[in-house]
Protein backbone atom coordinates (compact mmCIF):
# COMPACT_ATOMS: atom_id res chain seq x y z
CA UNK A 1 0.00 0.00 0.00
CA UNK A 2 1.07 3.58 -0.60
CA UNK A 3 0.65 4.40 3.12
CA UNK A 4 1.59 1.38 5.18
CA UNK A 5 0.97 2.90 8.60
CA UNK A 6 -1.28 5.45 10.26
CA UNK A 7 1.68 7.76 10.83
CA UNK A 8 2.79 7.69 7.19
CA UNK A 9 -0.71 8.75 6.13
CA UNK A 10 -1.03 11.53 8.67
CA UNK A 11 2.44 12.89 7.89
CA UNK A 12 2.09 12.73 4.09
CA UNK A 13 2.33 16.13 2.41
CA UNK A 14 0.57 14.75 -0.65
CA UNK A 15 -2.31 12.43 0.18
CA UNK A 16 -3.70 10.28 -2.66
CA UNK A 17 -6.69 7.96 -2.35
CA UNK A 18 -8.97 5.98 -4.65
CA UNK A 19 -12.50 5.29 -3.39
CA UNK A 20 -14.39 2.21 -4.58
CA UNK A 21 -17.85 0.90 -3.72
CA UNK A 22 -21.28 0.40 -5.19
CA UNK A 23 -22.88 3.61 -6.44
CA UNK A 24 -24.80 5.33 -3.68
CA UNK A 25 -22.49 4.60 -0.74
CA UNK A 26 -20.62 7.90 -0.57
CA UNK A 27 -17.77 7.96 -3.12
CA UNK A 28 -18.91 11.11 -4.89
CA UNK A 29 -20.08 12.72 -1.65
CA UNK A 30 -16.61 12.39 -0.13
CA UNK A 31 -14.85 13.38 -3.35
CA UNK A 32 -16.98 16.50 -3.80
CA UNK A 33 -16.58 17.48 -0.16
CA UNK A 34 -12.79 17.19 -0.41
CA UNK A 35 -12.72 19.10 -3.73
CA UNK A 36 -14.78 21.92 -2.21
CA UNK A 37 -12.21 22.15 0.57
CA UNK A 38 -9.80 23.41 -2.07
CA UNK A 39 -6.72 21.27 -1.43
CA UNK A 40 -7.96 18.12 -3.19
CA UNK A 41 -8.14 17.34 -6.91
CA UNK A 42 -11.25 15.30 -7.75
CA UNK A 43 -10.77 12.82 -10.60
CA UNK A 44 -14.05 11.14 -11.60
CA UNK A 45 -13.65 7.90 -13.55
CA UNK A 46 -17.23 8.00 -14.85
CA UNK A 47 -16.82 11.60 -16.02
CA UNK A 48 -13.60 10.67 -17.82
CA UNK A 49 -15.34 7.70 -19.47
CA UNK A 50 -18.27 9.81 -20.61
CA UNK A 51 -16.16 12.66 -21.99
CA UNK A 52 -12.79 11.42 -23.19
CA UNK A 53 -13.58 7.82 -24.15
CA UNK A 54 -17.29 7.55 -24.94
CA UNK A 55 -18.24 11.13 -25.73
CA UNK A 56 -18.31 10.49 -29.48
CA UNK A 57 -20.44 7.36 -29.12
CA UNK A 58 -22.89 9.30 -26.94
CA UNK A 59 -23.10 12.29 -29.30
CA UNK A 60 -23.52 10.04 -32.34
CA UNK A 61 -26.41 8.28 -30.61
CA UNK A 62 -28.10 11.64 -30.02
CA UNK A 63 -27.56 12.49 -33.68
CA UNK A 64 -29.14 9.22 -34.82
CA UNK A 65 -32.25 10.09 -32.82
CA UNK A 66 -32.25 13.66 -34.12
CA UNK A 67 -32.03 12.42 -37.73
CA UNK A 68 -35.46 10.85 -37.28
CA UNK A 69 -36.96 14.35 -36.94
CA UNK A 70 -37.22 16.07 -40.37
CA UNK A 71 -36.38 19.56 -39.13
CA UNK A 72 -33.39 18.44 -37.09
CA UNK A 73 -32.23 16.19 -39.92
CA UNK A 74 -32.16 19.14 -42.31
CA UNK A 75 -30.27 21.30 -39.82
CA UNK A 76 -27.76 18.55 -39.06
CA UNK A 77 -27.11 17.94 -42.74
CA UNK A 78 -26.42 21.67 -43.12
CA UNK A 79 -24.15 21.76 -40.02
CA UNK A 80 -26.57 24.35 -38.61
CA UNK A 81 -26.95 22.77 -35.16
CA UNK A 82 -24.50 21.26 -32.72
CA UNK A 83 -25.44 18.23 -30.61
CA UNK A 84 -23.39 17.14 -27.61
CA UNK A 85 -23.92 15.69 -24.15
CA UNK A 86 -23.65 17.82 -21.02
CA UNK A 87 -22.07 15.36 -18.61
CA UNK A 88 -21.04 16.67 -15.19
CA UNK A 89 -19.65 15.00 -12.08
CA UNK A 90 -23.17 15.02 -10.64
CA UNK A 91 -25.10 14.19 -13.81
CA UNK A 92 -23.90 11.16 -15.74
CA UNK A 93 -27.26 10.49 -17.41
CA UNK A 94 -25.92 10.78 -20.98
CA UNK A 95 -23.50 7.91 -20.30
CA UNK A 96 -26.04 5.62 -18.66
CA UNK A 97 -28.65 6.42 -21.32
CA UNK A 98 -26.20 5.41 -24.03
CA UNK A 99 -25.40 2.11 -22.30
CA UNK A 100 -29.10 1.36 -22.37
CA UNK A 101 -30.99 -1.81 -21.44
CA UNK A 102 -31.68 -4.92 -23.52
CA UNK A 103 -35.17 -5.88 -24.57
CA UNK A 104 -38.17 -4.91 -26.66
CA UNK A 105 -37.75 -1.86 -28.89
CA UNK A 106 -41.19 -0.44 -28.08
CA UNK A 107 -39.94 0.10 -24.51
CA UNK A 108 -36.65 1.63 -25.68
CA UNK A 109 -34.78 -1.63 -25.32
CA UNK A 110 -31.72 -2.53 -27.36
CA UNK A 111 -31.07 -5.70 -29.30
CA UNK A 112 -28.83 -7.83 -27.10
CA UNK A 113 -25.93 -7.80 -29.57
CA UNK A 114 -25.97 -4.00 -29.71
CA UNK A 115 -26.28 -3.84 -25.93
CA UNK A 116 -23.23 -6.09 -25.51
CA UNK A 117 -21.21 -3.98 -27.96
CA UNK A 118 -21.92 -0.91 -25.81
CA UNK A 119 -20.91 -2.89 -22.74
CA UNK A 120 -17.60 -3.75 -24.44
CA UNK A 121 -17.07 -0.10 -25.30
CA UNK A 122 -17.57 0.78 -21.64
CA UNK A 123 -15.14 -1.93 -20.52
CA UNK A 124 -12.40 -0.53 -22.76
CA UNK A 125 -13.20 3.02 -21.68
CA UNK A 126 -13.16 2.20 -17.97
CA UNK A 127 -9.83 0.38 -18.25
CA UNK A 128 -8.29 3.39 -20.00
CA UNK A 129 -9.81 5.90 -17.55
CA UNK A 130 -8.46 3.98 -14.57
CA UNK A 131 -4.98 3.86 -16.08
CA UNK A 132 -5.21 7.63 -16.64
CA UNK A 133 -5.18 8.14 -12.86
CA UNK A 134 -1.39 8.56 -12.76
CA UNK A 135 -1.57 11.22 -15.48
CA UNK A 136 -4.14 13.19 -13.50
CA UNK A 137 -2.13 12.93 -10.29
CA UNK A 138 0.75 14.62 -12.11
CA UNK A 139 -1.59 17.10 -13.77
CA UNK A 140 -3.11 18.13 -10.44
CA UNK A 141 0.34 19.00 -9.09
CA UNK A 142 2.04 20.48 -12.17
CA UNK A 143 -0.83 22.56 -13.55
CA UNK A 144 -3.03 23.37 -10.59
CA UNK A 145 -0.59 22.98 -7.69
CA UNK A 146 -3.19 21.03 -5.72
CA UNK A 147 -1.44 18.87 -3.10
CA UNK A 148 -3.97 16.07 -2.52
CA UNK A 149 -5.81 13.76 -4.91
CA UNK A 150 -8.99 11.68 -4.73
CA UNK A 151 -10.06 9.26 -7.46
CA UNK A 152 -13.82 8.72 -7.50
CA UNK A 153 -14.05 5.33 -9.22
CA UNK A 154 -17.13 3.80 -10.81
CA UNK A 155 -19.09 1.03 -9.16
CA UNK A 156 -17.95 -1.36 -11.87
CA UNK A 157 -14.22 -1.10 -11.15
CA UNK A 158 -14.32 -4.60 -9.64
CA UNK A 159 -15.57 -5.96 -12.99
CA UNK A 160 -12.53 -4.84 -15.02
CA UNK A 161 -9.80 -6.07 -12.65
CA UNK A 162 -8.80 -9.42 -11.14
CA UNK A 163 -8.24 -8.73 -7.44
CA UNK A 164 -6.86 -12.24 -6.87
CA UNK A 165 -4.06 -11.75 -9.41
CA UNK A 166 -0.97 -10.10 -7.87
CA UNK A 167 0.12 -9.18 -11.41
CA UNK A 168 -3.11 -7.40 -12.36
CA UNK A 169 -1.84 -4.39 -14.33
CA UNK A 170 -4.62 -1.99 -13.33
CA UNK A 171 -4.48 -2.75 -9.62
CA UNK A 172 -0.69 -2.64 -9.59
CA UNK A 173 -0.76 0.81 -11.16
CA UNK A 174 -3.54 2.15 -8.95
CA UNK A 175 -2.19 0.77 -5.67
CA UNK A 176 1.25 2.15 -6.48
CA UNK A 177 -0.18 5.65 -6.92
CA UNK A 178 -3.08 5.79 -4.43
CA UNK A 179 -4.38 4.26 -1.23
CA UNK A 180 -7.33 2.15 -2.34
CA UNK A 181 -10.28 2.53 0.04
CA UNK A 182 -13.38 0.34 -0.03
CA UNK A 183 -16.59 1.86 1.34
CA UNK A 184 -18.32 -1.25 2.62
CA UNK A 185 -22.10 -1.26 2.92
CA UNK A 186 -24.30 -3.34 5.19
CA UNK A 187 -27.30 -5.52 4.34
CA UNK A 188 -29.47 -2.52 5.17
CA UNK A 189 -27.57 -0.45 2.62
CA UNK A 190 -28.04 -3.18 0.02
CA UNK A 191 -31.79 -3.25 0.68
CA UNK A 192 -31.97 0.53 0.32
CA UNK A 193 -29.95 0.48 -2.92
CA UNK A 194 -32.30 -2.16 -4.34
CA UNK A 195 -35.37 -0.11 -3.37
CA UNK A 196 -33.84 2.99 -4.95
CA UNK A 197 -33.03 1.05 -8.12
CA UNK A 198 -36.56 -0.38 -8.29
CA UNK A 199 -37.93 3.17 -8.27
CA UNK A 200 -35.64 4.31 -11.08
CA UNK A 201 -33.82 1.43 -12.80
CA UNK A 202 -30.69 2.71 -14.54
CA UNK A 203 -28.34 1.13 -17.07
CA UNK A 204 -25.00 -0.04 -15.70
CA UNK A 205 -21.94 -2.02 -16.72
CA UNK A 206 -21.74 -5.74 -15.89
CA UNK A 207 -19.01 -8.32 -16.31
CA UNK A 208 -19.76 -9.97 -19.69
CA UNK A 209 -19.87 -13.57 -18.43
CA UNK A 210 -22.22 -12.58 -15.59
CA UNK A 211 -24.47 -10.60 -17.93
CA UNK A 212 -24.74 -13.31 -20.59
CA UNK A 213 -25.61 -15.89 -17.93
CA UNK A 214 -28.29 -13.69 -16.38
CA UNK A 215 -29.77 -12.87 -19.78
CA UNK A 216 -30.35 -16.58 -20.38
CA UNK A 217 -31.51 -17.31 -16.80
CA UNK A 218 -34.04 -14.47 -16.88
CA UNK A 219 -35.59 -15.51 -20.19
CA UNK A 220 -35.76 -19.17 -19.18
CA UNK A 221 -37.43 -18.26 -15.88
CA UNK A 222 -39.93 -15.94 -17.60
CA UNK A 223 -40.37 -18.04 -20.75
CA UNK A 224 -39.56 -15.09 -23.03
CA UNK A 225 -37.77 -14.55 -26.32
CA UNK A 226 -35.22 -11.74 -26.58
CA UNK A 227 -37.72 -9.41 -28.25
CA UNK A 228 -40.31 -9.99 -25.49
CA UNK A 229 -38.11 -8.84 -22.61
CA UNK A 230 -39.19 -5.73 -20.70
CA UNK A 231 -35.90 -3.80 -20.32
CA UNK A 232 -36.72 -2.33 -16.91
CA UNK A 233 -37.91 -5.67 -15.55
CA UNK A 234 -34.70 -7.35 -16.64
CA UNK A 235 -32.37 -4.81 -15.02
CA UNK A 236 -34.47 -4.80 -11.84
CA UNK A 237 -34.28 -8.62 -11.70
CA UNK A 238 -30.51 -8.50 -12.27
CA UNK A 239 -29.57 -5.68 -9.89
CA UNK A 240 -29.52 -7.45 -6.50
CA UNK A 241 -27.69 -10.37 -8.08
CA UNK A 242 -25.15 -7.89 -9.44
CA UNK A 243 -24.62 -6.53 -5.92
CA UNK A 244 -24.07 -10.05 -4.61
CA UNK A 245 -21.70 -10.80 -7.49
CA UNK A 246 -19.62 -7.70 -6.79
CA UNK A 247 -19.38 -8.00 -3.01
CA UNK A 248 -16.64 -10.69 -2.88
CA UNK A 249 -14.72 -8.89 -5.62
CA UNK A 250 -14.73 -5.66 -3.62
CA UNK A 251 -13.72 -7.64 -0.54
CA UNK A 252 -10.75 -9.16 -2.36
CA UNK A 253 -9.71 -5.74 -3.63
CA UNK A 254 -9.70 -4.41 -0.09
CA UNK A 255 -7.99 -7.46 1.39
CA UNK A 256 -5.25 -7.64 -1.24
CA UNK A 257 -4.82 -4.06 -2.35
CA UNK A 258 -6.19 -1.56 0.17
CA UNK A 259 -8.22 -0.82 3.28
CA UNK A 260 -11.89 -0.81 4.31
CA UNK A 261 -14.13 1.82 5.85
CA UNK A 262 -17.85 1.46 6.48
CA UNK A 263 -20.64 3.39 4.81
CA UNK A 264 -21.98 4.20 8.28
CA UNK A 265 -18.71 5.93 9.18
CA UNK A 266 -18.56 7.71 5.82
CA UNK A 267 -21.99 9.20 6.56
CA UNK A 268 -20.52 10.96 9.61
CA UNK A 269 -17.71 12.67 7.68
CA UNK A 270 -18.29 16.40 7.41
CA UNK A 271 -14.91 17.88 6.52
CA UNK A 272 -11.33 17.10 5.53
CA UNK A 273 -10.26 16.51 9.15
CA UNK A 274 -12.99 13.87 9.57
CA UNK A 275 -11.89 12.19 6.34
CA UNK A 276 -8.23 12.16 7.34
CA UNK A 277 -9.14 10.60 10.70
CA UNK A 278 -11.39 8.01 9.02
CA UNK A 279 -8.59 6.80 6.75
CA UNK A 280 -6.05 6.86 9.59
CA UNK A 281 -8.27 4.58 11.66
CA UNK A 282 -8.35 2.05 8.81
CA UNK A 283 -4.55 1.80 8.63
CA UNK A 284 -2.32 -0.26 10.93
CA UNK A 285 -0.34 1.54 13.60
Amino acid sequence: MLYKTRASWLQAKHKRVLLFAMSGLGKTYLSSMLRDHGAWFHYSIDYRIGTRYMGEYIADNFKREAMKVPLLRELLMQDSVYIASNITFDNLAPLSTYLGKPGMAMKNGLAFDEYMERQRQHQRAETSALLDTTHFIKRARLIYDIPHFVCDSGGSICEVVNPEDPQDPILNELSGQTLMVWIKGSEAHTDELVKRFDRAPKPMYYQPQFLERKWIDYRVERGLTETQVDPDDFVRWTYRQALEHRQPRYQAMADNWGVTVTAEDVATVRDEADFTALIAAALPQ
